[in-house]
């Protein structure tokens, strides 16, 4: 009887070992997939999954956005804006144009993400992780700023010649209803006769306001959301989750949305103006040179033509990136942003 007591004993514990075994397996294996999947081409990856969610789906209030920014462009002899407002614009397009034209110049910008967003982030959460290895308050907020402006500045000026691409194609279809003459049929059209004109550089004409803007909007939308996001878990008893994720994001859309704008309005006027034959701007001479043109003939808040759009735009944006973002790597093992 004791032995049969005694030999219950050593199975019962020889079976707990072997859990534990199991389970610490298990843990490791766990872990093995996580290492994996935090590598900076799979988190690239991530990233430019979560913006292509995003733009799809508030897209046609950047081509909103763009339109508003540009009609009634006083310097270029524009007439009277047609629209005003974002809803009655998007409802003039869709009407005159057609629904899916909404969606005009979608894939230019999907490129654009895919260097600039995955660029931007990757960079951005490198260089946090780097300062914040040793010392978990060794990112502060000044930091961050400047690892925002960098990681965006840097991440435009690479991805620039889509984002010139795109802007003149958004701008066909208001073209050919006023009548002139279309200035490019597609994606390659653009791109072959901007480098007819102005050469490889003729890409990257405009890539000032846009590098200044991407810079603007990253200090707002990284920094702030990065900021917001750790500050509501140190100090409410919010968790990790949605709820955290939506209020972090909200907070990073208004930021960016404030800062960039007026570098916006600059950077879509000087793109979308027309040129000679060797690329030269035929109304701008360049970004400063619009910023005063601006200001002189239609006032300062004339930078902040097409706010609420772009907040709009902005927001959704950055709530469905972020969060798409985070689900993404839950789902995929990664630790969370």
């Amino acid at each position: 009887m004791k032995t049969d007591i005694l030999q219950s004993t050593v199975s019962m514990a020889h079976e707990k070992e072997n859990k534990k075994k199991l389970y610490a397996e298990e843990d490791i294996s766990k872990l093995a997939v996580i290492k994996s999947n935090d590598t900076i081409a799979m988190k690239y990856m991530m990233c430019v999954a979560a913006a292509s969610v995003a733009e799809g789906a508030t897209y046609p209030l950047d081509l909103t956005k763009t339109r508003l920014q540009i009609q009634g462009e006083m310097a270029s002899g524009g007439s009277n804006a047609k629209y005003r407002g974002m809803f009655r614009t998007a409802m003039g397009i869709a009407k005159e144009e057609g629904l899916l034209h909404l969606w005009r110049g979608m894939l230019p910008a999907l490129y654009r993400h895919a260097i600039y967003t995955g660029f931007r982030m990757s960079a951005y959460e490198e260089i946090r992780n780097q300062l914040s290895k040793k010392d978990k308050n060794g990112f502060s907020l000044w930091k961050k700023v400047v690892a925002g402006m960098m990681a965006g500045g840097i991440g435009q000026l690479m991805a620039s010649p889509t984002d010139l691409i795109k802007t003149q194609i958004q701008m066909e279809g208001r073209r050919r209803l006023m009548g002139e003459p279309p200035r490019v049929d597609g994606m390659v059209d653009a791109f072959r006769k901007i480098v007819k004109q102005g050469g490889v550089t003729g890409l990257w004409r405009g890539c000032w306001p846009n590098v200044q803007r991407a810079a603007l909007v990253n200090l707002g939308d990284l920094s702030t959301y990065d900021s917001v996001k750790s500050s509501i878990l140190d100090n409410t008893t919010l968790e990790d989750n949605s709820v955290t994720h939506c209020l972090s994001s909200g907070c990073a859309g208004l930021v960016g949305a404030i800062m960039g704008t007026p570098a916006d309005v600059v950077k879509a006027r000087v793109m979308n103006q027309a040129t000679d034959e060797f690329g030269r701007g035929l109304v701008y001479k360049s970004s400063a040179d619009c910023f005063m043109q601006t200001v002189r003939g239609e006032g300062f808040l004339a930078l902040y033509k097409g706010f609420v759009p772009c907040w709009l735009r902005m927001a959704p944006w950055s709530l469905t990136f972020w969060l798409s973002f985070e689900q993404i790597r839950k789902a995929s093992g990664a630790t969370s942003w």
